[in-house]
């Protein structure tokens, strides 16, 4: 059973970092796509579908990432660990939400970031960032 497990986060002023993981178990194989998302304060109960992708990384470790995070947020990944951190800088209070780890065996990373893991796909738990003035 493939399992997301996530660490990290928390909160921060404006302009101030942190980091995020999260640790896959029980790939089926070594070609699964890898990223984060978000869903903004007062969306929880928003289909899934309409989470932001944030920024992906496939197995060969090419990246994709959104306009909105590009230059401030970096995705790494430990293909060892099958793990992945985010390292996000310069946070802003429009960075607050909900932050969820996905993955996917069969997409690249700019379909994962903009469709989300698929059917064979899972979720991490998620994790809250909130970000003051």
């Amino acid at each position: 059973q493939v399992q997301l497990e996530q660490s990290g986060g928390g909160s921060v002023q404006a302009g101030g970092s942190l980091r995020l993981s999260c640790a896959a178990s029980g790939l089926h194989h070594n070609r699964y796509s890898m990223g984060w998302f978000r869903q903004a304060p007062g969306k929880e109960r928003e289909a899934v579908k309409e989470r932001e992708g944030l920024v992906t990384i496939d197995y060969r470790g090419a990246t994709d990432y959104a306009d909105s995070v590009k230059g401030r947020f970096t995705i790494s990944r430990d293909f060892d660990k099958d793990t992945i951190y985010l390292e996000m800088d310069n946070l802003k209070p429009d960075d607050t939400a909900m932050y969820y780890c996905g993955a996917d065996p069969g997409l690249e990373a700019f379909a994962l970031r903009i469709l989300g893991p698929g059917p064979h796909g899972h979720w991490g738990q998620g994790t809250q960032v909130t970000v003051s003035t």
